[in-house]
């Protein structure tokens, strides 16, 4: 007697692969009966019914394949993913920093890669390319969200938006100031704007990871506040950490920004366009001395939010369409020769296009990409610092790793915490529902996980300076991990579930 597995292989893939050439020849929409009537053996119809169902087929081994992957595809797409990723990765990088592979290493992520294109060329690092060109993804997906946010988040009413605003203001001014006050005067002082970021991907990861402990709103207040707190990284980024500025090359991409906002006026929702426009404002501002990763940020902004069809009318339109996809249904034929039905496919795809918004479809499109991607390759090639535990409490007593620790764990804290409580008490801003202010200053400890915008105003801080930026990267990295810890045990601790 045949076992299951060659009643699997040997027979059941072949008529299948019949049925698929024959059955709109035959004229028979169902699997089974046409095995029944090309007379195969019981074995091989009770093993083929299993794989279908009423209207659906299913390739061998597929269901089983979707059982190892539907349990991937959730973990991926969970909140905590990203941070846990990120975490990895960067323990992944202090690892090969510190092993016998270093040097390699640091021969990969300098091994120039160069762009030519008649008399252009372009020649940057894989350390470069990765944070000027992969790092603009970034940008750009945080250049969504804040403009999401103000348009129908927690951004975009003003008694809501005036608290997460308020409380990224102060974490972002104290910080800097105790940084200063740490580096009054030397050629590091400009490094105030490291300990100013918060990084959304850990915060989130934490709250998400304490669940019903806290209150959902209390998740919306930080998503809110780490954008408004992006947006003003962003702001120094482009003010004080660019040099030299080139104006005709800065008109250029002030030119291409006009372009693309008047494409958002007249309704071009395709993504092409912007894309290329993106590119040629990214070269611009490259050249102009700007640091070309601002280019994500402003291409975002031009983005429609609107989408062409308002829910009732797409309702409309899709039932129109469904009703034309069941009239021209022919049974036994598959979509690969009903040309009719599949023109009603496709224009159902369309439909369903013109009634996102193209600013939600690009960051649902983006996101993930970027989250797991462009990140964890930004901390492979930046986190890899050399761990020398003999100067450990030398290096974090230095100036510059004294500031950041001191901003990103305690300026955080008080600013968020105390700016928070203030525009409460004034009547300008009120608590969001359930949320105390004890959990405002959990949030204050969790801002203070810095990471990858600290680690990005790092690199364009102390890029002359290697000895620096490996401190600065160590302080980061300490400071983001007691602010993460800290953080999580106080909303613990004083947050009931």
């Amino acid at each position: 007697m045949e076992t299951e597995s060659r009643i699997s292989v040997d027979k059941c893939i072949p008529m299948m692969k019949k049925y698929e050439q024959y059955s709109s020849r035959d004229g028979d929409n169902s699997l089974i009966s046409w095995l029944n009537n090309h007379g195969e053996e019981e074995p091989v119809r009770e093993r083929i019914r299993q794989w279908t169902s009423d209207g659906q087929f299913f390739y061998p081994w597929e269901r089983q394949f979707e059982k190892l992957v539907t349990p991937f595809e959730e973990f991926i797409h969970k909140q905590t993913t990203s941070g846990i990723i990120l975490l990895s990765v960067t323990f992944i990088a202090l690892i090969i920093e510190n092993s016998p592979v270093r040097e390699a290493y640091e021969h990969l992520i300098h091994l120039p890669f160069s762009i030519t294109m008649g008399s252009f060329y372009l020649e940057r690092s894989l350390a470069h390319w990765i944070n000027e060109g992969l790092m603009t993804f970034f940008f750009f997906v945080v250049g969504l969200e804040i403009k999401r946010e103000i348009l129908v988040g927690e951004l975009a009413d003003v008694k809501h938006a005036a608290l997460p605003i308020v409380a990224a203001v102060g974490g972002m001014v104290v910080p800097a100031l105790l940084y200063k006050a740490c580096n009054v005067a030397g050629p590091f002082s400009h490094g105030w704007g490291i300990p100013m970021a918060t990084d959304i991907a850990f915060c989130v990861s934490a709250l998400v990871v304490l669940g019903r402990r806290i209150p959902q709103s209390l998740t919306m207040f930080l998503v809110a506040l780490a954008i408004v707190d992006d947006l003003g990284a962003v702001l120094v980024i482009a003010l004080f950490y660019t040099s030299t500025i080139h104006l005709g090359a800065l008109g250029l991409a002030a030119g291409i920004l006009l372009l693309l906002v008047l494409f958002n006026l007249v309704g071009l929702r395709k993504s092409i366009p912007y894309f290329l426009g993106g590119i040629v404002m990214w070269c611009a501002l490259f050249y102009s001395g700007v640091h070309a990763t601002i280019a994500g940020i402003l291409v975002a902004l031009c983005i429609p939010a609107r989408a062409r069809y308002k829910p009732n009318l797409f309702s409309e339109r899709v039932s129109e369409l469904m009703g034309r996809f069941s009239a021209v249904n022919r049974p036994g034929e598959t979509m690969l020769t009903n040309i009719q039905q599949y023109a009603v496919l496709k224009g159902l795809d369309e439909e369903l296009h013109l009634a996102e918004p193209p600013l939600q479809r690009m960051e649902g499109a983006l996101h993930l990409p970027v989250a797991l991607i462009v990140i964890p390759l930004f901390a492979l090639a930046n986190a890899a610092i050399p761990l020398d535990l003999g100067h450990f409490t030398t290096t974090l007593l230095q100036p510059v790793a004294l500031g950041i620790v001191l901003g990103l764990v305690v300026g955080k804290f008080i600013g968020i915490t105390l700016f928070s409580w203030l525009v409460v008490k004034a009547g300008i801003a009120v608590l969001p529902e359930g949320v105390a202010m004890r959990h405002i200053a959990g949030v204050g400890l969790l801002g203070g996980i810095g990471f990858t915008m600290s680690i990005f105003i790092a690199e364009l801080s102390f890029s002359s300076n290697y000895e620096m930026l490996v401190t600065a990267k160590t302080a980061i990295i300490i400071a983001s991990l007691l602010s993460g810890v800290l953080g999580y045990v106080w909303l613990r601790i004083f947050s009931t579930p």
